[in-house]
């Protein structure tokens, strides 16, 4: 079973570059983040057409997130709870395949210090408590998406020139470890430990075509899930294509 985690910067604006990408890897559920438009401007029909169920929890203009699937899949959770105030298109979840996936799109965060930094904070508490009660299931589940944190220093291919930024800041690592703590598997770093691996390259300063990357996309498994891994990478060559994303797709498979 394919799952892939694609911040695709805008659906409609890439949909030409998410069909061939699609059509090319052939995954089993592609969660997307960053759709950047409302629910029901979202191309359903032509990804339809195409062979896909799609699940959508859009927004104008910003956010928004979504959920791809090659056989119908089952909504279970739309927001992430815990505050019933906040507004945001960042979390979707469904049941496909006997397995419990979430396309996520954390909060960036910047400019830190200041009330995107808090916000970002107490989204990533949210989410902890929520990921807590998933384990709870004791069933496969992937928390797949856009973290907008760099794990470790080696996610990133000069620490220092991001030391300032929100996706670096200790308090934004602790939160993921603490996360991972509760017993993820960060599926891309157990099977690349030296790190080295990015999955997002700046549209300025020519980062892509100097490799300055890093790593932002994961997938984070259940031990039920873990214990199924096979294989996890990212397509880094869809970022150079012509009026791509700034984000490659990243990708677990795990037995059936």
């Amino acid at each position: 079973m394919k799952i892939a985690t694609y911040n695709i910067n805008g659906t409609n604006a890439r949909l030409p570059r998410l069909l061939e990408w699609l059509e090319a890897f052939q995954p089993d559920v592609a969660c997307l983040q960053e759709i950047k438009t409302a629910t029901e401007n979202f191309p359903v029909d032509t990804l339809k057409a195409a062979g896909w169920h799609c699940l959508v929890h859009g927004q104008k203009g910003f956010n928004g997130v979504a959920i791809l699937s090659r056989e119908p899949a089952t909504e279970t959770q739309r927001g992430l709870p815990g505050d019933e105030s906040d507004e945001q298109s960042r979390y979707l979840e469904a049941e496909v395949g006997g397995v419990r996936v979430a396309s996520i799109y954390l909060p960036n965060g910047n400019p830190q210090p200041g009330p995107k930094f808090d916000y970002k904070l107490a989204w990533m508490a949210r989410l902890e408590a929520h990921a807590a009660s998933l384990l709870g299931l004791g069933t496969p589940v992937v928390l797949a998406g856009d973290y907008n944190v760099i794990p470790h220093d080696d996610d990133i291919w000069d620490p220092r020139a991001m030391q300032d930024d929100a996706l670096m800041q200790p308090e934004s690592r602790a939160a993921f470890r603490t996360l991972l703590w509760q017993g993820w598997t960060d599926a891309v770093r157990s099977l690349h430990p030296r790190g080295g691996i990015w999955t997002f390259w700046d549209y300025q300063a020519g980062a892509w075509q100097r490799d300055h990357g890093f790593r932002i996309d994961h997938l984070l498994l259940s031990p039920q899930a873990a214990d199924r891994l096979l294989n996890a990478g990212v397509d880094r060559d869809v970022r150079g294509q012509e009026k791509a994303s700034d984000h490659a797709p990243t990708w677990v498979t795990l037995t059936a």
